[in-house]
C-alpha cells in the first residue's frame, strides 16, 4: 500500500482514511476520538485518553492524569502474559513501553483506532470504537499465535474508573473516593460499578449536594472470566504502576469488590492458543441509567457480547463515516489539499462540533464547557451532513441568551450553568450561525421556533437574533465604536476596557460583518424597519472606523479606556494585529486602497513559514492596561503565535480582495502536512490542525500545541470549499466562483446541497485565478454562475466551467 505524505513516525493510508503510526515514540501522544451523540472518548496511539457521558467535567467515566510521567496515563489496556515464561506485555505498547516489540502499528480512522503489535510470537490487534447507537465502548481484540508451539496465555483487561465529577476528583479525591461501589455479577461475568454520591455543583464549591450518580457502568469481556478486581490499590499493588501490576506478575487476582477506595475495572481470563490459531474476543464498557432498571436487559447484554453483533456495529460505524466523508469530494493538483479536504479537515470539524473546546488532551474537559462563540462557528462543518443535528444544537444554545440580547460566554451540559463574562463579540456569533444554517438548508421555519431566554421570558429565534444585534449596537461608545468590555474574540485583550470606555476596532468590523450578513434575510422577511436600522448602523461603523482607526499602513486594533491606541506603528510592541486587517476586508468596510495596504502590511510583518502571525512584534514587556496577552510568552498563543484560526481569516480576506495566489500560499503553509514537516519540532498530530504554531519570536519556533479542538478546522474546511473551490451557499441557492492558485490547471469538486448533488469540473488553460469564461450546466450553456437547485428536476447537477 502506498504511504502518503510519510514522516518518521507515520503516514496517511492510500485512500487518506487512516493515519498510520509505525513508531510509537512520537513527540507527544497522538490522539483520535471515539464517540456517538452521548458517549465520548479520546484515544491515543498507545491506548491512553479518557471516556465520558455527555460532558467530560461532570460525568467522567475513566481517569486521565494531567501532566503525568510517563505521558498519557492511565488508559484502556489489555495485557497478555505468557504463563510459561511469565513475560507480559500490552497490546497497545503502553504501559509496557520498555519491551522490544517485533512490530507496532496504530491506525487512527474515523471513529475508531486500531493498534497492532507483535511480541513473543503473539500478534495482537485491538480496535477501539463506540457504536453509533449504544452508550458503550468496545475493545475488539484478535490474538494470533505465530509460533510453532501451543501457548498458554493470561489476559488482563483493565481501565481506571472515575465515575462522576472530574474536577472534584482532582481537588477532593481523598474524600471523593468514599462513595464507590463495585460488585461482580457472576451470572454475566461482569463488573457492575457505580457511585452513591455525585457532585454537580455549578462551580468549585464546598457545598455537598445529596445526589446519587444515576448510572451503572458495566465492564466485561467475552472470554470466560477467571478473576477480577475493583480495587485499584489491590490490583496494582504498592509502589507500582500500570506497567507492572502485582496481580499480573503473580497471576492471582484478588477478586475485590469495593465500597470505597480508588476504583479499577480489571478482569482476567486464561486461554490456550494453538500454533497458527487466532482467537477473537471483545472487552465492553457500557453505561446504563439506574432509573431504567436492569442494565443487562436494558443494554441487551447477551447480544452485545456476541462478536458477530459487535462486528455488525463496527460495520455500521464505518458506513456512517463513508457517507459523512462522501458528501463532499475534492480532486485537485495538490495532494495535501486533497488529504485534508476529503477526509481529515471534515473529520476534525465533526469532532469540534461534538467536543467543542472541552474534551481533549490540551483542553482537559474541566473548565470551558461549551463556548457560545465556538458553538455557532462549529456548526458550519456539520451542517452540510447533519442539518437536523445542527438545528437542534442552535435551538439549545439560544437558551443561554439573556432577554436583553447578551449571552453567557459558555455553558455546561447537565448543570445547564455558565458564565457571563461580557466578551463583546459573543452575542454576534448567533446571527452568524443562524445565517449559515439558513444558507445551507433554506429552512426558514427555524426562525419561528420559540426559545426561552436564560433569565426570563421567551422569544422566537428571529427575535433572539434581532436582540443579539441590537444589544451589540447599543453597547457602543459616544462616537459609535463597540465597547470591548472584558475582551473580544481575542480573550487576552482583557484589560483594555475595564472602565467601560475601551473600544474594539476588530469588534467594529465584526459587528458590521454580522449586520451585513443579515441583509438578504431581512429583505426575504420584508422586515424593512430592521433593515433600515441595521444598514444605518453599518454605514455609521464604516464612517467611524475610517475616520478614527486608520494608522497609515494598517488599521488599529483597539482603544484603551484612556483613549490610547493599541496596534499602532508608533508602539514598540504589538504594532500590527492580524484580525483588524483581515476583517476590515471581510466586513466590506475598508476602501480598496486601504484593504490593499492592510493586507500587504500583513504580508510584510506577519508572514511566517507556517502561516500568519497574530500580532507583531510580540509583547516582551507587561502592559497592565492591555491584558493577559502581554504576560504570555512571546511567540506563543495570542502573543505572536501563528494562531491558525486568525490565519485562516487572512486567506478569506485575501480571496475577497482578489489575491487568490497570496491566499493559497498561506492556506498551503497552514496545512498540517506542511507546517509539520519538521515533526520533532512540531510535535502534535500531523493530520489535524493545532490551535497555534510557535512563531519565530520564540526559541521553540514551529512547535504546535492545542491540537484538534480549534475553530481553525471548520474555517479552513469552508474557506477551501466555499472560497477556493468556490461553492458558496446562500439563502436562495449556490454560487460557483472559484478563486484558485493560477498554477492549478483543473480541479473537480462535488457536494450535496438541499437534496441534489452538484458536480463541478473546472478547467484553467490560461492559468488565471477566477475569471469564468464559460459555464455549462447539465449540458446547457449558462450566463450565470448561480444555481437555484429547486429549478432542477434531476438529482444530479453537472457543471462544466472554463476559466480564462
Amino acid at each position: 500500500m502506498k504511504k502518503v505524505l510519510e514522516n518518521k513516525y507515520g503516514y496517511f493510508s492510500e485512500n487518506f482514511r487512516e493515519y498510520v503510526i509505525d513508531d510509537p515514540r512520537t513527540p507527544r501522544p497522538w490522539f483520535n476520538y471515539i464517540w456517538n451523540e452521548s458517549y465520548g472518548g479520546l484515544i491515543s496511539h498507545t491506548g491512553g485518553g479518557f471516556s465520558f457521558l455527555d460532558t467530560p467535567r461532570d460525568n467522567r467515566l475513566t481517569r486521565m492524569r494531567y501532566n503525568c510521567l510517563p505521558w498519557d496515563r492511565p488508559g484502556r489496556y489489555v495485557i497478555v502474559k505468557d504463563a510459561e515464561t511469565n513475560e507480559y506485555w500490552s497490546l497497545s505498547w503502553a504501559p509496557t513501553i520498555d519491551r522490544e516489540y517485533k512490530m507496532y502499528e496504530c491506525r487512527h480512522g474515523q471513529g475508531y483506532t486500531k493498534i497492532k503489535t507483535e511480541y513473543a510470537d503473539i500478534e495482537g490487534e485491538i480496535t477501539y470504537f463506540v457504536p453509533r447507537d449504544i452508550n458503550a465502548e468496545i475493545w475488539r481484540v484478535k490474538l494470533t499465535n505465530k509460533s510453532k508451539v501451543k501457548k498458554s496465555l493470561e489476559i488482563y483487561s483493565f481501565t481506571e474508573l472515575m465515575m462522576g465529577n472530574a474536577l472534584n476528583d482532582i481537588i477532593n479525591q481523598p474524600n471523593d473516593k468514599h462513595f464507590t461501589d463495585i460488585k461482580f455479577n457472576k451470572d454475566h461475568e461482569t463488573l457492575v460499578c457505580t457511585r452513591r454520591y455525585w457532585v454537580l455543583n455549578k462551580k468549585v464549591s464546598v457545598a455537598q449536594p445529596n445526589i446519587d450518580w444515576k448510572y451503572n457502568l458495566l465492564f466485561t469481556q467475552t472470554l470466560p472470566v477467571s478473576g477480577f478486581d475493583g480495587s485499584l490499590d489491590k490490583f496494582i499493588g504498592r509502589w507500582r504502576s500500570e506497567a507492572n501490576p502485582e496481580t499480573i506478575e503473580t497471576g492471582k487476582m484478588n477478586n475485590t469488590e469495593i465500597t470505597a477506595g480508588d476504583p479499577v475495572a480489571a478482569l482476567q481470563s486464561k486461554i490456550q492458543i494453538d500454533p497458527g490459531e487466532s482467537i477473537d474476543y471483545a472487552v465492553i464498557m457500557a453505561v446504563h441509567p439506574k432509573e431504567e432498571g436492569d442494565p443487562f436487559k436494558g443494554l441487551n447484554w447477551g447480544e452485545l457480547k456476541k462478536i458477530k453483533f459487535i462486528d455488525q456495529k463496527f460495520d455500521e460505524l464505518n458506513s456512517y463515516w463513508d457517507n459523512y466523508i462522501g458528501i463532499v469530494k475534492v480532486e485537485t493538483p495538490d495532494e495535501k489539499f486533497n488529504v485534508m479536504s476529503n477526509v481529515w479537515n471534515k473529520y476534525q470539524s465533526a469532532v469540534t462540533f461534538d467536543m467543542a473546546r472541552n474534551s481533549g488532551y490540551y483542553h482537559g474537559g474541566l473548565l470551558f464547557g461549551t463556548g457560545m462563540r465556538d458553538q455557532f462557528q462549529d456548526i458550519i462543518g456539520e451542517v452540510i451532513v447533519n442539518p437536523d443535528r445542527v438545528r437542534a444544537r442552535l435551538l439549545n444554545a439560544l437558551r443561554f441568551q439573556l432577554k436583553d440580547g447578551s449571552t453567557l460566554h459558555n455553558f455546561f451540559k447537565i448543570t445547564e450553568w455558565g458564565e457571563k463574562t461580557n466578551h463583546s463579540d459573543t452575542p454576534l456569533w448567533i446571527s452568524f450561525g443562524l445565517i449559515e444554517y439558513l444558507n445551507e438548508t433554506g429552512d426558514f421555519s427555524i426562525l419561528d421556533e420559540t426559545v426561552t431566554y436564560y433569565d426570563e421570558g421567551e422569544g422566537t429565534v428571529y427575535e433572539h437574533m434581532a436582540r443579539s444585534l441590537d444589544f451589540a449596537i447599543s453597547a457602543t461608545t459616544e462616537r459609535g465604536m463597540p465597547k470591548i468590555m472584558n475582551g473580544d474574540w481575542n480573550d487576552t485583550l482583557d484589560h483594555i476596557g475595564p472602565k467601560g470606555k475601551g473600544e474594539t476596532v476588530w469588534g467594529a468590523f465584526f459587528l458590521a460583518y454580522a449586520l451585513r450578513k443579515t441583509f438578504e434575510l431581512l429583505k426575504h422577511r420584508n422586515d424593512d424597519a430592521a433593515l433600515e436600522r441595521w444598514q444605518n448602523a453599518y454605514s455609521q461603523l464604516e464612517k467611524v472606523v475610517n475616520e478614527h482607526c486608520w494608522d497609515g499602513e494598517w488599521y488599529l486594533r483597539a482603544f484603551r479606556d484612556n483613549g490610547e491606541s493599541v496596534g499602532s506603528n508608533k508602539h514598540k510592541q504589538g504594532k500590527i494585529f492580524l484580525n483588524a486587517q483581515t476583517w476590515s476586508v471581510i466586513s466590506g468596510l475598508a476602501p480598496k486602497e486601504r484593504a490593499d495596504k492592510a493586507l500587504n502590511s500583513c504580508k510584510e510583518y506577519l508572514t511566517t513559514p507556517y502561516g500568519m502571525q497574530i500580532v507583531s512584534p510580540s509583547y516582551t514587556e507587561v502592559e497592565d492596561n492591555i491584558g493577559l496577552i502581554s504576560r504570555c510568552v512571546p511567540g506563543k498563543k495570542e502573543n505572536g503565535a501563528v494562531f491558525n484560526h486568525a490565519s485562516s481569516w487572512f486567506v478569506m480576506a485575501a480571496i475577497l480582495n482578489n489575491d487568490a495566489d497570496g491566499a493559497y500560499e498561506i492556506y498551503s503553509k497552514m496545512l498540517p502536512p506542511n507546517s509539520a514537516k519538521n515533526i520533532d519540532k512540531y510535535e502534535t498530530e500531523p493530520y489535524v490542525f493545532a490551535e497555534y504554531v510557535t512563531s519565530p519570536d520564540h526559541e521553540t519556533e514551529n512547535q504546535a500545541s492545542h491540537s484538534w479542538l480549534t475553530g481553525t478546522a471548520v474555517w479552513m474546511y469552508r474557506i477551501g470549499l466555499d472560497h477556493i473551490l468556490g461553492l458558496k451557499t446562500g439563502l436562495k441557492g449556490i454560487t460557483i466562483q472559484p478563486s484558485i492558485p493560477s498554477h492549478w490547471k483543473e480541479f473537480k469538486v462535488s457536494r450535496e446541497f438541499r437534496g441534489k448533488t452538484i458536480s463541478v469540473n473546472v478547467k484553467n488553460p490560461k492559468g488565471v485565478n477566477s475569471n469564468i469564461e464559460s459555464i455549462i450546466i447539465n449540458g446547457m450553456r449558462s450566463e450565470s454562475n448561480f444555481i437555484d437547485v429547486d429549478q432542477f428536476d434531476s438529482k444530479e447537477i453537472s457543471v462544466e466551467i472554463v476559466l480564462g
